[in-house]
Parts: C-alpha cells; sequence; structure tokens
C-alpha cells in the first residue's frame, strides 16, 4: 500500500526538506532538520494528499490509513518510552496544520494532547509540579474545545478572566493549581452544556478528532480567503504533524519563543525574535501575553542562547534564506519545534536577497527570483512628512511590527472595517488580531493592536500582506463595545472614536491623532537599484513603459526606470479645467468650421502637453492615443441636466461644483446641453460612437491632435530632445478604419515635419488590438499598422462579453465556484483572451517582418500577465508608473524561467 505517514526524530527521518508537497512545509522542515542531528521531539507527518483524500471521503478517514497512523504512533511510543493514555507515564502530543506554503495563524493546533482525567494526576505525580499539569490540561480542554467541538473561544475566555478576577489576579501565572482545577471542572461543564456529551477521556479519540480537525481547518474561511489574496492553489491540502510534546511551562527554567534569523521587517543582519519564561507556544504567537526581547535570553540563559544561535545560523547556511523558528526550552533542554523559510515584508525581500549575494549564499540570477514582484508595492508607497509630523498630537507609541505610513479612520471591528472601506482609508485597531480579523485586515490601510509582540498574528499577517502595523501599544485602552479607545498623553486622556483619523508608522511604531502628510518614497535606495540593475540585466530586450497622460506622471514613470510611455489617454487632458469649456463648445459646434475653431484653441495646450512628456521621455517611444470616449462624457450627465430646475440652491451649487461651473453657467447651458447630450445618447456608449469612429466622422479631431504631437516633436528636436512619437488609432476593427486615420496622420506629419526641415523624424503610426474582429483580422491590419499595442481591458470585456464595471456584481459567486480563477480584469485570462492575444502576434508578424508589439492597461503590471506577455513574444509591457518596478521585476523572472526561447519571436 501506498505511504501517507512519515516518522521523524532522533536523528532520522523517513523524508527530507525536498517533500513539501507530500509533508507540508512543517513537516519537510522536521523531516531535514532530524537528519541534520538537530533536536527535534520526534512525530510523525501525515501527508497532505490525506488531506483530500479525507474530503473526498465525506471528512473521513479511510481505514487503510488509519492504520498506519497507528503503527507511526506505536512506533512513537517505542521511541519515547511512554504510551498515550497511560495513567502513569502519558505520552502527550501536538497536531498541528502544514500546508506547502506558509500560512499563519489560518489553520488549526492543538497542544498537549493525551490529557484526561486520570493522565494529568499521572503528569503532576511523573513531574511533581501539579500546577503545570493542571495548566496543561486546562489548556489542552480550551483548545481541544474550540477546534475540535466548535464552541467559541469567547466561552471559555470568560470563565479564565472571571477566576482570574476572583483569586485578584492579573498575570495568568499567578494563578494556583487549585484555581487551575477550578477552572477545569467549569470548562468541562461549558463543554457538556454545548456538545451534550462529556468531555472526550479516550485519548485516542482525542487524537483521530485533532487529527481530523486540522484537515477540515484547511476549507475554513479564512484559510480560504488566505488562499484567495495569496494566490495558493485550493486543492494542495494541509499535512497534520503529531509530534511529541516539550514543555516550555514548567516553571522558570523552561521556556518558549519564535524568531528569525534576520528582522522580517527591514531585512537587517540581526538575530531577531521573542521568548516567554513559563509559557507555551501560543501565548507568544496569540499575543496573550507581551513577550520579551530574544536578545534579552542570552542573560537569562546564556548556554541556551549560544546553541539556539549556532543552530539557526546553521540552518540559514542550510536552506540559503531566512529562517523563521520556533523553539522550546524544557527545563534547560533546548529543542527545535519548526523552521521554514521566513515571511517578510517587501523590503526586508529586496534586503536580504541582495546582501545574501554579496555574503555567497546565493546568486544574482535566485537574488531576482526570490523577491515576489507584488513585494515590491510596498517600497513604493508614500512614506510620512517629517515636518507635517509636528503638527500632530501623538498619542501612542507600540512596537514596530511592519514598516510604512497609514492614514485612516478607526475601525474596531474586521467587519467595521469592510463596511468603511469603500468609503475611504480605514486603520484597524484591535486588542490583538485573530485569524478570522483577516478579511478587515485586507481591506485595511494599517493595523494597530494593544498588546501582542512582533511574532503575533497582526504582525506576522500585516509584514505579509505589506500593511503598516504596530504592536504592544500597551498605552492605550480598547473599548469595543463603545467603539473607542484612549490614550494618556501628559496627564491627560484622549479619546479616539470609530471614524476618527489617526496616522501610524510602522517604522517608529508612533501612533498620532489626526491626518499625516505624505511623501513619494525613494525608488532608487541602494539595495532596491541592485536589486533592479540586476532584474534588468536578465530581462534583456523585454521592456517596460508606462501608462502616463501628464510630464508629472512621466517623470515618476522615468524614476521608477520606465523606457517609454505605452499609453497617453489624450482625452484626459481635455478633462482639465482649462481645456473643458473648448472641448464642449467643439461638441456643441453647428459645424466643421465650429469645431475646427474651437479645435484651435485646444491645438496649443495639447501641444505643451505632448511637449512635456517627449521632454520627460527623452530617447524613449511615447504612445499617444488619438482621443476615444464618445463625447458625451464632457457634457453634464443627463440627470442632472433635468433634474437642475427642481433643486435647491444647496444642491444646484454642488452639481455645478462638479462640473467646475458657476450656478449661472450652468443654467445658462442647460437646456442647449440637454438637447445635445439626448442627441448623442447611446444605448452602448462603450460599442457606440467613439474610438477611430470619431475621427473618421470628425476628421479634424485627429488633424488637431496631429498636428499638436508633430509640432510638439519639433519643438522638442530643435532643443536636442530626442523625440520618439509613435501615434495609436483606437478601436480599430477592420484594415480601412485604420487606413483612413493612418492618412491624415501622415499628411499632418509630412507638412508639419517637412515646415521645419526635420522629414527625416522617426515616427511610427499603430493600433491599439481591443475589440475581437481586430485580433482575427490582425494579418490584414498590420499591413496598415507599425504597432500593435493590446489593450486588454476593453478586449477582456469585448471578449467575454462582461462590463468591468457590473461583474463586480457577481465576481464574488463566480470566483467562489472557481468559474474564474482570478479576477480577469485583474489578470489576463489566458485560456480565453489570451489566445486571442496569441493568435493576433502570430497573423501579425506573419504580414510585418518585426511588427512592434506591446499591451497597455493595469495588466501590464500584473506579474502573471507579465510572464504571459513575455511568453507570447511582446516587445514590452506598459503599466502604472508605480506598477513599473513590479513589471521590470517580472519580466526579469520570466527572462530567467523561460530563457532564450522567445526572444526569436519578439524580432521574428
Amino acid at each position: 500500500m501506498k505511504n501517507y505517514v512519515y516518522n521523524f526524530g532522533n536523528g532520522a527521518a523517513d523524508g527530507d526538506g525536498t517533500m513539501k508537497d507530500v509533508l507540508g512545509g512543517k513537516g519537510a522542515g522536521l523531516a531535514e532538520m532530524s537528519r541534520a542531528g538537530i533536536t527535534v521531539p520526534p512525530g510523525f507527518t501525515i501527508s497532505t494528499e490525506v488531506c483530500n483524500i479525507f474530503f473526498e471521503s465525506g471528512n473521513k478517514v479511510p481505514d487503510e490509513i488509519n492504520q498506519q497512523v497507528l503503527a507511526a504512533l506505536a512506533t512513537l511510543e517505542s521511541r519515547i518510552g511512554k504510551q498515550l493514555g497511560d495513567p502513569s507515564n502519558p505520552l502527550l502530543l501536538s497536531v498541528r496544520s502544514g500546508a506547502k506554503f506558509s500560512m499563519p495563524g489560518m489553520m488549526n493546533t492543538i497542544l498537549n494532547l493525551g490529557l484526561n482525567d486520570e493522565t494529568v494526576e499521572g503528569l503532576a505525580q511523573k513531574t511533581g509540579n501539579p500546577r503545570f499539569a493542571y495548566d496543561s490540561y486546562r489548556r489542552f480542554i480550551q483548545m481541544f474545545g474550540e477546534v475540535a467541538l466548535g464552541i467559541d473561544m469567547a466561552k471559555f475566555d470568560h470563565i479564565f478572566d472571571s477566576r482570574k478576577h476572583k483569586s485578584k489576579v492579573k498575570q495568568d501565572t499567578d494563578l494556583t493549581a487549585e484555581d487551575l482545577k477550578a477552572i477545569i471542572t467549569d470548562y468541562k461543564k461549558l463543554v457538556e452544556k454545548e456538545t451534550k456529551k462529556p468531555f472526550p477521556q479516550d485519548t485516542h479519540d482525542q487524537l483521530a478528532m485533532s487529527r481530523d480537525a486540522v484537515f477540515r481547518s484547511w476549507w475554513n474561511p479564512k484559510a480560504a480567503y488566505y488562499r484567495k489574496m495569496e494566490k495558493i492553489p485550493d486543492n494542495i491540502g494541509t499535512a497534520a504533524t503529531v509530534q511529541t510534546m516539550v514543555f516550555g511551562n514548567l516553571g522558570n527554567t523552561s521556556a518558549t519563543g519564535v524568531g528569525f534569523t534576520r528582522d522580517p521587517a527591514t531585512g537587517e543582519k540581526v538575530f531577531y525574535g521573542e521568548f516567554l519564561i513559563n509559557a507555551q507556544g501560543e501565548d507568544v504567537v496569540a499575543g496573550i501575553r507581551t513577550p520579551e526581547p530574544l536578545s534579552d535570553l542570552e542573560q537569562i540563559m546564556p548556554a541556551t542562547y549560544r546553541q539556539l544561535r549556532q543552530i539557526t545560523e546553521n540552518l540559514e547556511r542550510h536552506y540559503r534564506d531566512m529562517q523563521d523558528f520556533e523553539f522550546t526550552i524544557e527545563e534547560g533542554k533546548l529543542y527545535m519545534l519548526q523552521t521554514r523559510n521566513g515571511k517578510r515584508t517587501g523590503p526586508a525581500a529586496v534586503r536580504v536577497a541582495v546582501e545574501m549575494v554579496s555574503e555567497g549564499l546565493i546568486d544574482k540570477k535566485e537574488a531576482v527570483l526570490r523577491v515576489q514582484p507584488q513585494q515590491l508595492d510596498q517600497l513604493l508607497h508614500p512614506v510620512f512628512d517629517g515636518p507635517s509630523l509636528k503638527k500632530l498630537e501623538h498619542i501612542a507609541t507600540g512596537i514596530a511590527a511592519s514598516p510604512g505610513a497609514a492614514v485612516g479612520r478607526v475601525a474596531f471591528t474586521a467587519e467595521e472595517a469592510v463596511e468603511m472601506a469603500p468609503k475611504g482609508p480605514v486603520i484597524l485597531v484591535r486588542k490583538e488580531t485573530t485569524p478570522d480579523d483577516i478579511h478587515g485586515m485586507d481591506v485595511s490601510k494599517g493595523i494597530l493592536t494593544a498588546v501582542g509582540g512582533k511574532s503575533s498574528h497582526a504582525a506576522v499577517v500585516a509584514r505579509g500582506m505589506g500593511r503598516p502595523c504596530i504592536v504592544g501599544a500597551g498605552s492605550i485602552s480598547i473599548n469595543e463595545r463603545a467603539n473607542l479607545f484612549t490614550a494618556s498623553v501628559k496627564g491627560k486622556t484622549i479619546t479616539v472614536k470609530q471614524g476618527d483619523w489617526i496616522s501610524i508608522d510602522g517604522a517608529s511604531a508612533n501612533v498620532y491623532l489626526g491626518k499625516a502628510v505624505t511623501n513619494e518614497p525613494d525608488p532608487n535606495s541602494s539595495y532596491f537599484g541592485q536589486l533592479m540593475h540586476w532584474a534588468d540585466e536578465f530581462r534583456g530586450k523585454f521592456d517596460v513603459r508606462a501608462n502616463a497622460d501628464i510630464p508629472r506622471d512621466a517623470d515618476a514613470a522615468r524614476r521608477f526606470g520606465a523606457h517609454g510611455i505605452g499609453l497617453c489617454r489624450t482625452e484626459h487632458m481635455f478633462f482639465a479645467e482649462d481645456r473643458l469649456p473648448y472641448m464642449r463648445a467643439m461638441i456643441m459646434a453647428s459645424d466643421e468650421k465650429e469645431r475646427r475653431k474651437a479645435l484651435a484653441k485646444l491645438l496649443p495646450m495639447q501641444r505643451s502637453d505632448f511637449a512635456g512628456l517627449f521632454k520627460a521621455m527623452d530617447g524613449y517611444p511615447v504612445v499617444i492615443r488619438t482621443l476615444d470616449p464618445p463625447l458625451h462624457e464632457f457634457l453634464p450627465k443627463h440627470e442632472d441636466l433635468t433634474l437642475f430646475p427642481y433643486m435647491k440652491g444647496k444642491e444646484k451649487k454642488e452639481v455645478a461644483d462638479r462640473y467646475k461651473l458657476s450656478v449661472g453657467e450652468f443654467n445658462k447651458n442647460r437646456k442647449a446641453w440637454l438637447k445635445r447630450v439626448d442627441e448623442l445618447h447611446e444605448f452602448n456608449p462603450m460599442l457606440g460612437h467613439r474610438g477611430c469612429r470619431l475621427g473618421i466622422t470628425y476628421p479634424e479631431i485627429t488633424e488637431m491632435q496631429a498636428r499638436a504631437i508633430f509640432e510638439a516633436a519639433v519643438q522638442c528636436a530643435k532643443k536636442k530632445i530626442k523625440v520618439i512619437p509613435e501615434v495609436m488609432i483606437p478601436l480599430v476593427g477592420s484594415a480601412e478604419e485604420l487606413e483612413n486615420q493612418k492618412a491624415i496622420v501622415i499628411r499632418v506629419a509630412d507638412e508639419v515635419l517637412a515646415k521645419a526641415g526635420m522629414k527625416d523624424l522617426h515616427y511610427l503610426v499603430g493600433t491599439m488590438i481591443e475589440i475581437p474582429r481586430a485580433a482575427v483580422t490582425a494579418d490584414q491590419i498590420a499591413k496598415q499598422a507599425e504597432f500593435f499595442s493590446f489593450g486588454t481591458n476593453d478586449l477582456t470585456q469585448t471578449t467575454m462579453g462582461l462590463s468591468r464595471d457590473d461583474y463586480t456584481k457577481f465576481s464574488p459567486a463566480y470566483e467562489n465556484l472557481k468559474i474564474f480563477k482570478t479576477d480577469p480584469f485583474a489578470s489576463i485570462d489566458q485560456q480565453g483572451v489570451g489566445q486571442l492575444i496569441e493568435h493576433a502576434i502570430k497573423l501579425g508578424r506573419g504580414a510585418r517582418h518585426g511588427l512592434e508589439i506591446g499591451i497597455c492597461g493595469e495588466h501590464g503590471g500584473d506579474p502573471s500577465s507579465v510572464e504571459f506577455c513575455y511568453r507570447v513574444g511582446m516587445n514590452y509591457v506598459s503599466c502604472s508608473p508605480y506598477r513599473v518596478p513590479i513589471a521590470r521585476l517580472a519580466g526579469a523572472q520570466a527572462a530567467i524561467s523561460g530563457g532564450d526561447k522567445t526572444e526569436t519571436m519578439r524580432t521574428a
């Protein structure tokens, strides 16, 4: 029969560190440490495949696999010299989840398994420490009750806190053995009340129920949400690792802790972590008690500290990556419970990768592959402006858990955060977070907790998300029922209510009342700059451009490393306050003469805009799309025009302000605008009179824009600025449409360039491929087009028959049912839209050798879409300026993974 259970410990293991698919990350790490001779509590891992079998079998483990589990248990009992359920010398176990990919806190763990009314007495007698025995039993009932029996943890907490209050103690460790026995009695009553059955006393039943609970936790809502957020496949399952318990709660010679071989927030090479004396592991990660920094262990247990340093340094060298480890010290003896590649922030990922190259642990290629492109997002967002903070009141300081600056309104629950987030940025404020808060953390700009340390749930998850986070802000007192927290500042009490604005700095751990001003980050820091330099080396000829409509965006794009503009949307320029009147005049014109008169006013403005873009992109191409949206978008909305006479004064002012007009101006033009809006009305504007169809109907619009482009090019060229204009005609569906518009562009270009004596100035005329007909007739269109740029937003809409504005109404159902694996407007639908793109590229290059091909739209900044674009042979991707570094890194990773096989496609 196939093997489903793998033993480890005592210097040997059935598996090894390469078997994450089978053993999960935790099980693989334990196997590898066992093989390396590191002291690991022995145990066995039930493979990830059993998790899938469990669900396929109606939430049951088949008998033949159960027999393997029982055989592994017998082997473990023989090794340890203890038996599960033995009243005089009981074997106690932990059961932990562990998937291939780290999912901190998302699935379940049960500790102290094997305790019951008899074995707890045996444990007390064996150890001579009744308090420890009863503390372990109450922990087991509480954890098993929540995880395996589904009892609300708050009900256990209420019993526990009531006993502390009755005994007049503040710390959990101050409770006596008699206190703990009383708590156990009340816990068992609670279990029987909730389940209608006594607490399970059969230890083998406890093991089976705990294993099954761990498997069930694979599909709990928080784990499913986390997988969706992190793009972890649903079908890989979790392993269940059964391990001998070692105890950090045996007294002051025992401890438990977690740590990292480097700072996971900054990447600095320091021994980083936290521990608690006389505690169990969940006390550290759950934020129940505020732990001590790991460096303090050197003074308390110097020999153990040195041993821990040596082991973890060896583990980092062995795995050639930063390690996240857990340990327990039982009466002075060190046990390693886990090691895995540690989750880290974007800044930390970059620094660790670069420094490990200089240390000789990895090479440049591996460094580029180590950093997830999305992580760069954390390096590219605003930071607080120092002087602005001086104007705000500093109300608290906690522990810096995840760097970055966040400004938002306070929400006290995950549900409130989700509700408030669509209306503006939110800061989630909690006493401590739990895995159940994941949906609220996901939508929040930052997280603040009153308790917990750098290894608490809030800290670990926030770092993985790249959210600024402060934990352990003990000076704030949270009243969730009243939706407020208070802070004592210089002898006075400050109250912060739900919806109030605060600013948090995850690097300094400072909390401020009010809205801080932010500054742009430096995209050229030494570690970031070095990594991007290596990425550009590996990326080769596959380029990255930016979508930019104004010089300010173009300047930002260049700072982030863009090699050109892949999309300038000229219509955005027309919405500016000084241009909109002329644009409306052009739309309201009754004949061509009036239209040309209005366009003449717009010409110098457009020329100035284009000149600014050419200047910013000196030496790099600038793709300028001619007017695309339907004309009615530049006029007030029909409902505002219709209802305006019936509005009150304040409402009229709000409407007029929306269109940058006075009430009088709006009223004066209202009837004429309403008549024109009715004339322009379309049942489906997206498929109506827009794009090249506007230019064909009103050629003077295309003519004005072409003149502005080439006059700006001449102006810049005279100043020794190298200009490379690329004029893009949108919404082309036939070669004839492009031929019509191209003729206008060439005629105007010839006229302007001849007049300036610059006939040799190089430019291209191409088109946006954004409707299916253009894709399937790309060979015909390529005879006219000198470049293609795929407008994947509209191409997705027209291919899939989806409106990106309306899709959100049913997208949750589609994504939850796995009809769509991902949002097709966030990541290219490679099986449908992608096939169309690939077909169009082959047709286009077959008709025109060396056809330049790129993509514009936000798909150009999505790593999986960038990989697709590289694979099908595009020359470049274009995305928003702040996603340019993400696209650069994703392009490099695609090139490394794809080798040189697609390079020939780019020039075919």
